[in-house]
């Protein structure tokens, strides 16, 4: 999430939106509505308590070495026609797509 933070300016600049999206209940292990009230984000964030998000979109983690019941970083590139044109799924939870190859993704298709 932070690293995008630095390039909202450009991502409004392509007429793009950022949309974040977490399977953490509010409550939860990492108490997400606590870190909001002291760090804002600058574009929406989902909690996707359910899960029925990240499993609608193939990156529900059930149970892996590195995590339990929470999604794998992915990061997706939507069009304005609703058509996924960039997809990046990490292989781990710290396998984060590269910021060159999103703002590419994001520029390409605008």
């Amino acid at each position: 999430m932070a690293q995008f933070e630095p390039l909202q300016g450009e991502i409004e600049k392509l007429q793009a939106s950022l949309l974040l999206i977490a399977a953490e209940k509010r409550a939860g292990m990492f108490k997400p509505e606590r870190f909001f009230e002291k760090h804002p984000a600058s574009f929406p964030f989902l909690l996707d308590e359910d899960r029925a998000v990240t499993k609608e979109y193939g990156i529900h983690n059930r149970l892996a070495l590195d995590a339990i019941d929470i999604a794998r970083p992915a990061t997706f590139v939507v069009d304005q026609h609703g058509m996924v044109r960039f997809i990046y799924v990490g292989r781990n939870q710290f396998d984060r797509a590269p910021l060159e190859l999103v703002m590419e993704a994001v520029a390409s298709y605008q």
